[in-house]
């Protein structure tokens, strides 16, 4: 039997063998980016797919699903779940000529509290008859797709990334649709994901475009992502000089992290659509976190006044506060005597010295 005494160091080197060595107390994972990935734009090849798979079948939403996948199965990115995706793409009307259109994006963003929103378009899918093999009857076939994706900051519509993928395959006419046999296939409701569908050369092509895609968007566009993950929240009360927000670790918060708070003046609306198209704000102060939990931060006050229940937080600018620099003073070398100050020049208001009286005149005998 192992004393009781030995366990506790044997456990130990374990732990360092196998490298599962304890996170450093109060260390915090940094905050994944939160993103959604709408149905992609297929028009551009809207007749291929047609002629290849049906007119019932949504390339897009079947590569938007691939992607969704592999992006969950990564792990760098938080990714919102499909269904949640597609049901408020229905309420909100969203329609397929708005698939690749930022603004729409921005706004279907901002409702599921992402910080960006992945939005893309096939832009080649077909196949090729390079050779023709005599007395088969069949034929070699080179099947092409090419898929384009852009990031989009939920909170100015902008693209602050841009991704691509390509995938080919090759095969006999055979293998092109595999016989027709995979899930979904008629119904418009084909599972690209399905073993039978990926062993078809345009699954395989599909396959290895989203694929490529998804490693492109992790690799590249993650780096133009994290200028939208701004820590965005509301004061929730004021009480005694301190100030409680709704932000906390789960979006980055750390204790000693500076917070501006800012105050919307004014909304400015289309007059056409009603929506609002910008707001007005004004800086009421800065903020910086003391007590920190998952879903609130407790903050004191760095500079400012009148701080509101409701008003608005966001990170702090990066640029350090200009401060003015201090008047030398000099020093008194060793041996030597403190310089003396010159004497101040005299004002011009001070009073001119009274004048000397003039002497009498001598008597005269």
């Amino acid at each position: 039997m192992i004393s009781k005494k030995l366990l506790l160091p044997f456990a130990i080197l374990l732990a360092l063998a196998t490298g599962l060595t304890p996170a450093p107390a109060g260390a915090q994972a940094p905050r994944k980016l939160r993103v959604a990935v709408t149905d992609f734009d297929y028009s551009p090849v809207r007749s291929e797919t047609s002629a290849l798979l049906g007119t019932s079948v949504d390339l897009g939403k079947g590569i938007s699903n691939l992607l969704t996948a592999d992006l969950v199965k990564d792990g760098t990115l938080s990714v919102i779940e499909r269904e949640a995706v597609e049901k408020l793409m229905a309420e909100q009307d969203f329609s397929d000529s708005g698939r690749a259109d930022p603004v729409d994006a921005a706004k279907l963003g901002r409702l599921l509290h992402a910080d960006a929103v992945i939005i893309g378009a096939v832009t080649q899918f077909g196949n090729q008859t390079p050779n023709n093999e005599p007395g088969t009857g069949h034929s070699d076939l080179r099947v092409q797709v090419r898929i384009d994706a852009r990031i989009v900051n939920v909170e100015t519509g902008q693209i602050q990334g841009l991704a691509e993928g390509a995938g080919e395959s090759s095969g006999s006419s055979t293998s092109l649709l595999g016989g027709k046999t995979w899930e979904g296939w008629g119904s418009g409701n084909v599972d690209f994901a399905s073993s039978d569908f990926q062993q078809t050369l345009i699954g395989q092509a599909i396959k290895t475009a989203v694929e490529q895609l998804s490693s492109n968007l992790v690799a590249d566009a993650s780096k133009a992502l994290r200028t939208a993950a701004k820590r965005d929240g509301v004061v929730a009360a004021v009480d005694s000089g301190q100030i409680v927000v709704n932000v906390g670790s789960s979006a980055g918060v750390k204790v000693g992290d500076l917070l501006e708070v800012f105050r919307v003046t004014k909304e400015i609306k289309d007059p056409s659509t009603g929506e609002v198209i910008r707001r007005l704000t004004s800086t009421v102060g800065v903020i910086e976190a003391t007590d920190v939990d998952e879903k609130s931060s407790v903050c004191t006050v760095v500079s400012g006044s009148d701080f509101q229940v409701g008003d608005r937080v966001r990170d702090a600018p990066t640029q350090p506060v200009p401060v003015a620099p201090a008047e030398p003073v000099p020093l008194a070398l060793p041996d030597q005597p403190a310089p003396q100050s010159a004497p101040a020049p005299a004002s011009p208001t001070e009073p001119a010295p009274p004048a000397q009286p003039t002497p009498a005149p001598a008597p005269t005998s």
